[in-house]
């Protein structure tokens, strides 16, 4: 017997590209088997798969923050139990692309904190880089080690109308989400006992080692001691730094546990102070060193620079990689793309339009109503102006915002992100998606993780993905 219901009120999107439809109707190949599972599965047995999803994400401490919420700031991330399927052609397309991107970034932050080449060409102008909130005077002529900037990122990924997969964002300096990938799997795997095999889904479980050897691979140690440096547990990402430490068996600390002496950072034991090589950090770069940074700041450790400057630690990512995270900056990296590698972007931009510039501003006024715009150091949803859903009081309160200082403001097209099925009330519904794959740089080149993080806009006709704004997630299966 079939779940009619299921399928009732199931209404493709116009304009929209849906992952488990074509436009005429038909199911997408790689959604079949799931389909078929769906079909002949009651509606009481898919509650009680959503049922159990929330108990083990309630059992595990699934959670995240939201600080401005006044009914409590833990809340549980929200699951949706229909997973997101790519095609192995659509991935190796992701993949080589997130990983020339990547390289032409990495490049990026040498130059920028070296000989600058990129702005003596002319590629990017001097201005836009120095007033960049995110560049460090602190890291001009710093080696790294192995010239790595970007050791680990999450790039973020829409698909719009036309099928075609955009970056969205970079994110490369404390990039969350992936304990949310790796647990998405594990209850996939509970409550669709078998359907992964009969898919051939590559796995995501083995992100934890590949990280931990990746970074022991960045000291030049036999036998480094690496550590992950939390800001605490009212940090809205502190499930992930506690999940992350336990799979890969390193100390999880907080700025307190550390001290330097003579340019050498040490971890407090029991037993003494224990050095520390490698440290991966999910502390911001303006509260890692409040001897150089925020003098107010108790979440890093006094004196953490100058022993990096030295090379006797390792910190990833390296200080001052937000220079290539920043909205402005993102405009050129199609140019960067082309200057240090002399190829053509494999994943395209997203038109975006600085309103700095009088033609831009002229145009994205003009066209508000089609426009989103954002802060170009803004990020979990806010700050933005959805110019389709704004009314003109809003646009004019954001347009005298925008005018006091329009260089930390963009613009870019209301794009239709594409949509995927999801289980609502007991019928299917198209919701928006995104994709964040996690991708790893180590010295013997980069790695990504099959699949990463598709992050759902739970709330009927929103484009907002974020959990910070009633955003979920799926898992993301992609076929061997």
């Amino acid at each position: 017997m079939t779940n009619k219901q299921l399928f009732s009120s199931y209404q493709l999107l116009p304009n929209t590209w849906d992952e488990m439809y074509s436009d005429n109707n038909n199911i997408r190949s790689q959604y079949e088997i799931i389909n078929d599972y769906l079909r002949n599965t009651s509606t009481k047995v898919l509650y009680k798969k959503e049922e159990l999803s929330r108990q083990l994400f309630m059992s595990q401490g699934v959670t995240f923050t939201v600080y401005n919420n006044k009914e409590g700031v833990e809340k549980i991330f929200p699951f949706d139990i229909v997973p997101r399927i790519i095609t192995a052609s659509e991935w190796d397309h992701i993949d080589k692309g997130i990983k020339q991107r990547l390289k032409a970034l990495n490049l990026f932050i040498k130059d920028i904190y070296h000989d600058q080449f990129i702005i003596k060409d002319g590629i990017i102008p001097a201005e836009l880089i120095y007033s960049c909130p995110y560049f460090l005077r602190e890291m001009k002529g710093i080696h790294v080690p192995h010239d790595i900037y970007v050791h680990i990122a999450g790039v973020d990924l829409i698909r719009n109308s036309d099928g075609e997969f955009y970056v969205l964002e970079d994110n490369l300096r404390t990039p969350s989400g992936v304990s949310y990938m790796l647990e998405n799997r594990e209850i996939s795997k509970r409550i669709f006992p078998g359907i992964l095999p009969k898919n051939n889904i590559r796995p995501v479980s083995d992100y934890p080692n590949l990280l931990y050897r990746k970074l022991k691979e960045l000291s030049y140690q036999s036998n480094p001691n690496v550590v992950l440096l939390t800001p605490g547990i009212y940090n809205s990402a502190y499930y992930e730094h506690t999940t992350l430490a336990r799979l890969m068996g390193i100390e999880l600390v907080e700025g307190s546990d550390l001290v330097v002496q003579d340019h050498v950072v040490y971890m407090k034991t029991t037993s003494g102070l224990q050095r520390v090589d490698v440290i991966y950090r999910r502390v911001d770069d303006d509260f890692l060193d409040p001897l150089e940074f925020n003098a107010s700041s108790a979440l890093g450790v006094a004196g953490i620079m100058a022993a990096y400057r030295k090379g006797n630690v390792n910190i990833v990512n390296a200080p001052g990689t937000g220079i290539a995270d920043d909205k402005a900056i993102y405009i050129y990296v199609p140019d960067m793309i082309r200057y240090y590698l002399n190829e053509e972007p494999i994943l395209n931009n997203i038109k975006t339009y600085q309103l700095a510039n009088p033609e831009d501003y002229k145009y994205v006024v003009e066209n508000i109503k089609k426009m989103v715009l954002k802060k170009t150091d803004g990020s979990g949803g806010y700050g933005m102006l959805m110019g389709h859903e704004a009314s003109d009081e809003d646009i004019a309160d954001y347009l005298a915002t925008v005018n006091k200082k329009p260089e930390n403001f963009i613009a870019q097209p209301i794009l239709s992100l594409s949509t995927a099925p999801c289980c609502i009330n007991g019928v299917l519904s198209p919701r928006c998606i995104d994709l964040r794959p996690f991708a790893l740089t180590g010295t013997d080149g980069i790695d990504i993780t099959p699949g990463g993080l598709t992050r759902v806009a739970l709330k009927e006709g929103s484009l907002v993905v974020n959990s910070s704004q009633g955003g979920g997630s799926k898992d993301t299966w992609v076929i061997q």
